[in-house]
């Protein structure tokens, strides 16, 4: 790689840390190219030398989220307990305590939206998906006789379930419910709702 090309790499590493740093402290909303050129010492033009435009910068931003999230999930899925049902358990646990420490990030993983007419590029929505082999792998084996397409169903209706309970659960508003309370309410949740399951397959 040229002397050129690393630097631009490196500058390119600077932006997008930047915009995570950005989006962490103020939101989406607070991300602001013009903030960021200056922060990483560049024209403001330059930042679309280093992404094609604002929406991979998020995608980028939202990369790293994820695969923060996965490790916080992969160290929850190994730990104590290998039950199926433990194994759920820990990890909707894990994941509204990665939501709670990295709110602003873990919001903007759903607030952004593509610039109108755009799609979501396939690498990015590999990575959302790859996520969800986490709770896929127990359900598999809690219910070895589901076909692969009714367990991905059954996966993602568990985490919209869990998903909503933390996102409710985490606003700072009426709503909102202490953090000890909502992961003991989550931990109910996908408890009830997997022997629920269980009773139904018999």
């Amino acid at each position: 790689m040229s002397k050129a090309l690393e630097r631009r790499e490196k500058q390119r590493v600077e932006l997008i840390l930047a915009a995570e740093k950005m989006i962490a402290a103020r939101g989406l909303a607070g991300l602001k190219t013009r903030d960021l050129a200056r922060e990483i010492g560049c024209a403001n033009g330059a930042v679309y030398n280093l992404v094609a435009d604002v929406d991979e910068l998020i995608l980028r931003v939202g990369s790293r989220t994820l695969a923060r999230l996965d490790e916080a999930l992969t160290a929850a899925e190994t730990a104590d307990d290998p039950s199926a049902q433990a194994t759920l358990i820990r990890i909707a646990i894990a994941y509204c305590d990665f939501a709670a420490e990295n709110l602003e990030l873990w919001r903007a993983l759903f607030e952004h939206r593509m610039e109108r007419g755009k799609e979501v590029p396939d690498w990015a929505i590999e990575e959302q998906m790859e996520l969800f082999r986490h709770i896929y792998r127990p359900l598999a084996a809690l219910f070895p006789k589901r076909a692969v397409e009714e367990l991905s169903i059954t996966a993602r209706s568990l985490f919209s379930a869990v998903h909503g309970m933390v996102a409710l659960g985490l606003e700072q508003k009426l709503v909102a419910v202490p953090l000890p309370a909502l992961r003991k309410e989550i931990a109910k949740l996908v408890r009830a709702t997997l022997d629920g399951l269980v009773a139904g397959e018999r």
